[in-house]
């Protein structure tokens, strides 16, 4: 059981239709339950967001081009009401990049790191003590291109997260087909250029999303254009990835389109997920915890179209997945020794969901 009697859950949007911004729900882990607690509006695109590691705040991405004017997106800081998890804005802050997709809070809860889909780059953001955001100090444009003519003309920035340590940051760059690392430097809140500079996929590849291992050895990336996932070793005194296994995400036979979205990797390290769109489905494996290797268990239905985003509650008991182009949300439950999934419940009627947080 996961130890509470709800979850509450926060979803992100594209405001491009009915949506009107960020959804809250309590979702109930005895009877599957759901019901709205809160819609914040926020019509600009926020389809990406990350919650402080003291649960009191809540940072989400607004996916544009333009901003005060500028070519830019933007970064919105909420608070979480202690009772009701609805939020309250605080204050929002340029991207310093159009269209951000993805960002990541530091786990000392310090600073923001934001990827810049638009405009491939990266910056970084301080976080004031009462969950606010400061404007950017430190940004850093990624250069060059990689193979596919209509997707990797040019960089295209598309998460960026702290190693366990938070001494590196590393960013997936679908346009590049590489993992940039930098080293953080907290005294003056800059992305420092490291040495190596990065790792690199296989052409085509287009890495979109990743994550770490519990354990901090190893680091594994979803690659949208390939549908694959490849498995780095870690070292995180070098803050160097060395890649030792790709695996496909697709069953045997299925050739149709399909574009990799998110990963998430189970609290106990032993299973790891990914979600593929056009086959519309979770896929999970097995994770050998002493080499990192991924075998593969099985392939779930996601009930609906397109799974972009999706999250494993902090007791690995729940994985709530958002299908944005079906507008509905579905929760699986976790079978804790296999790894196997489950649906239990499904939330229709929410407008574009693209991101899935979990408290």
């Amino acid at each position: 059981m996961t130890g509470k009697d709800q979850l509450y859950v926060f979803v992100g949007t594209y405001t491009r239709g009915n949506s009107e911004g960020i959804y809250v729900y309590r979702f109930d882990v005895a009877t599957y339950g759901w019901q709205l607690q809160s819609v914040t509006p926020d019509r600009q695109n926020p389809a990406y967001v990350a919650i402080h590691p003291n649960g009191q705040f809540l940072y989400a991405v607004n996916e544009v081009r333009d901003f005060t004017g500028a070519r830019s997106g933007a970064v919105s800081a909420f608070v979480i009401d202690e009772k009701t998890k609805s939020l309250h804005r605080l204050n929002q802050q340029a991207s310093m990049g159009t269209g951000p997709c993805h960002l990541s809070v530091d786990p000392e809860g310090r600073c923001v790191l934001v990827a810049n889909y638009g405009g491939g780059s990266v910056a970084m953001l301080p976080i004031n003590e009462d969950g606010s955001l400061q404007a950017a100090t430190s940004f850093v444009q990624h250069e060059g291109r990689s193979v596919d003519p209509k997707r990797q003309e040019a960089p295209h920035a598309h998460n960026i997260i702290f190693d366990p340590q938070a001494r590196f940051a590393l960013a997936a760059d679908l346009g590049l087909d590489r993992i940039v690392i930098y080293k953080i430097d907290r005294h003056q809140w800059r992305l420092v250029q490291h040495t190596p500079p990065w790792a690199t996929l296989s052409p085509g590849a287009g890495p979109r999303h990743s994550v770490f291992h519990p354990n901090g050895r190893f680091f594994y990336v979803i690659n949208e254009l390939n549908s694959t996932i490849t498995v780095f070793s870690y070292d995180g005194e070098e803050g160097r990835l060395t890649a030792l296994q790709t695996v496909t995400t697709l069953p045997e036979g299925f050739s149709d389109t399909n574009y990799c979205a998110d990963i998430h990797i189970h609290p106990s390290g032993r299973f790891l997920y990914g979600s593929n769109r056009g086959h519309d489905s979770i896929v999970s494996y097995r994770v050998d915890r002493s080499s990192g290797y991924l075998d593969l268990i099985n392939h779930h239905s996601t009930r609906g179209r397109t799974p972009r985003g999706f999250a494993v509650d902090p007791s690995g008991s729940f994985l709530i997945v958002a299908n944005q182009d079906s507008d509905n949300i579905v929760a699986f439950r976790i079978d804790e020794q296999t790894g196997d999934l489950r649906q239990v419940s499904e939330l229709d009627g929410l407008p574009t969901p693209t991101c899935v947080k979990i408290l």
